[in-house]
């Protein structure tokens, strides 16, 4: 049987945008859950690995208080290893920032190459074995990540 890629593709392209979504919209409460029991989060600062550390990175931002945040996601590319595996690259441009809406109009805090493994568990699900942001262009303003 052939793979079906554009489907695959698809089904990434959702599951990305889910989680900023969910990061966006939800304090990430859910983010954890797109990754694999070990699977590691690497963003701008550091690496996190398991979705304990995931959650806690998550936790911890909304301890601070009121944030926005808008992650756009651009030029999506997956290349398809078989039915389970697949890598999804992708350019972020990360608007941010503590307060509440609205907030200033600026430059994007973060513009970053985005590489993600992906694989599909027992249960048909894609998850993120490892999502790694490198920077290409930061703002003035910090990242929390």
């Amino acid at each position: 049987m052939a793979i079906d890629e554009l489907r695959i593709r698809q089904e990434l392209e959702v599951l990305n945008i889910a989680f900023w979504r969910d990061v966006d919209s939800n304090w990430g409460r859910n983010a954890h859950d797109f990754f694999t029991a070990d699977g590691v989060y690497t963003t701008s600062h550091k690496a996190r690995k398991g979705r304990d550390a995931i959650r806690g990175f998550y936790a911890e931002r909304q301890s601070r208080g009121e944030r926005v945040s808008r992650h756009l996601i651009h030029n999506f590319h997956v290349t398809v290893q078989d039915e389970m595996h697949a890598t999804a690259e992708w350019t972020m441009c990360l608007y941010a920032d503590d307060g509440v809406a609205p907030l200033l109009s600026e430059p994007p805090i973060l513009i970053g190459a985005v590489t993600d493994e992906c694989v599909r568990g027992s249960d048909g699900r894609w998850r993120y074995a490892s999502r790694t942001t490198r920077p290409l262009f930061k703002g003035s303003r910090p990242t929390s990540g």
